[in-house]
């Protein structure tokens, strides 16, 4: 186990003048309603935090604290009794969808990032001012928080980002853009991340789509208003994700038995999969994101220009390839749509603090091969010097073992402070003290390193190089009014 430095005691700022006290309980009293509706509209100013009660995994050992921002963000934050100083901000994962921000998404990952104040660590993370797609704003909001927390309670000793699932591109996102400032953030932690970024980190989603459809002709069906497969779903569309699922069993019977399917859902089935590389327990979970973020994507953010493309992609893995190949629905992106999506979500590889990663080598939702374009996208600019990248032997997407988690954060933080960069095998070595408190288990494989993107997911052309947008990419589509998504 780690030493923590030395606790601090909690800072707080002042109380509040009588005058501003009123304010801030009508705030707090809109807060509060807003839990049951719509959130309000973004405020001229900030809620300062007010005290809540924890969450159940953290009775007894912190202060917990929520507030919404002046973009209408809900936030939480804890500090634990005895805190080290130092801060770790959360980027969570999504998209969620909706129009308003959720004030128990945040809360509820504090209770499942527990861990990181278990470790004395105080935490903080926001819900985002609204669902939907958007990475740019995620990241600004989770600066956001970063300040607020800052003025709040003064500025940590060291100050870490960390993501989780779409989170982690949020994450590596806010290490990009305010990672560079001095102080603002030590390190960063991105964990199952989708590190491809938007312009080709779905690219196997929209195969599944078109496959899916070639296969299946229900989604939509010939008897319903057609629409092209890369909207995902039609703007105006009152399908459910049970609906959704009605028709995935009706087409593949991937919900029964073996013995129960007929013999086209079976090929059918068995098609899609080997063609999509999907794994089965996950194959609705990719097709809701297929249909309904997409239709955010598309619809709600892009204003209907497309994004994706499949031209040039060569089908393969199915009982009749050249039929396949012929029939499937095929597109090429907007390059205005493109330009924004990329601008919004893909990554650089520009950053100039610690980034340590971590990956179930076996994730259904992030393939590990995620990792190899990141990799590849720091190693295009001359920084992969500032990566370490960690693989271990679970099956799942989000719920990896708190002992890793413990450990990771650990491991940034040693690396910060005394500047000696670990390995993947020194990490999995250290594990073991933490397994001591949590006895959730440390699954490593340091010897693991992930095949590239390319060998999972078929690209398009143009599709190998990384990153996927330079810097210079960056600066230029900067200048362009209205680039990106709109927060």
């Amino acid at each position: 186990m780690t030493t923590l430095d030395a606790p601090e005691p909690v800072r707080r700022r002042p109380p509040a003048p009588r005058h501003r006290r009123a304010v801030l309980a009508a705030g707090v009293a809109a807060a509060l309603l807003g839990t049951l509706g719509n959130a309000p509209a973004p405020r001229a100013q900030a809620e300062r935090p007010a005290v809540t009660a924890c969450p159940p995994n953290l009775l007894g050992k912190a202060t917990c604290y929520t507030g919404q921002d002046t973009n209408g963000a809900y936030y939480a934050m804890a500090v634990p009794t005895r805190w080290n100083g130092s801060l770790v901000v959360h980027a969570h994962g999504g998209p969620d969808l909706g129009d308003s921000s959720d004030p128990a998404r945040s809360t509820d990952d504090l209770n499942r990032w527990a861990v990181m104040v278990d470790e004395g660590y105080a935490w903080t993370g926001s819900s985002y001012r609204r669902g939907g797609y958007g990475t740019r704003m995620a990241a600004a909001d989770t600066e956001n928080v970063r300040k607020l927390f800052v003025s709040e309670f003064g500025k940590p000793k060291r100050t870490y980002v960390h993501g989780q699932s779409w989170g982690g591109d949020v994450a590596a996102k806010v290490a990009e853009t305010y990672g560079r400032h001095p102080g603002a953030y030590d390190g960063a932690l991105l964990t199952s991340g989708v590190l491809g970024g938007g312009s080709r980190g779905y690219d196997y989603r929209v195969d599944l789509r078109v496959v899916y459809q070639y296969y299946c002709h229900n989604h939509p069906r010939p008897t319903e208003p057609q629409y092209p497969l890369w909207q995902g779903l039609r703007a105006d569309s009152t399908m459910t994700s049970a609906g959704l699922r009605a028709r995935l069993q009706e087409c593949t019977g991937f919900s029964s038995a073996p013995a129960d399917r007929t013999a086209l859902q079976q090929r059918n089935l068995d098609d899609i999969l080997a063609v999509t590389r999907i794994p089965e327990r996950a194959l609705e979970s990719h097709l809701r994101f297929a249909t309904f973020t997409f239709r955010d994507i598309v619809s709600t953010r892009l204003g209907g220009r497309n994004p994706f493309s499949n031209r040039g992609v060569r089908y393969s893995g199915s009982h009749d390839d050249k039929a396949l190949n012929a029939g499937v629905e095929r597109f090429s992106a907007d390059p205005t749509a493109r330009r924004d999506l990329s601008y919004d979500s893909d990554l650089t590889g520009k950053v100039s603090i610690p980034v340590l990663t971590m990956h179930a080598i076996d994730d259904p939702t992030a393939f590990v091969e995620h990792e190899a374009a990141y990799r590849a996208t720091l190693q295009g600019t001359g920084r992969g010097g500032n990566l370490v990248q960690t693989f271990t032997k679970e099956t799942e997407h989000s719920a990896l073992s708190d002992s890793e988690y413990a450990n990771s954060i650990a491991a940034l933080d040693t690396w910060v402070r005394h500047g000696r960069k670990p390995t993947a095998r020194s990490i999995a070595a250290s594990c073991a003290a933490f397994d001591r408190k949590y006895g959730s288990g440390c699954f490593y494989d340091p010897a693991f390193h992930p095949a590239p993107y390319a060998s999972r997911i078929r690209p398009r052309p143009g599709g190998l190089a990384w990153p996927a947008m330079t810097a210079a990419q960056e600066r230029a589509w900067s200048r362009i009014d209205g680039v990106g998504i709109a927060p």
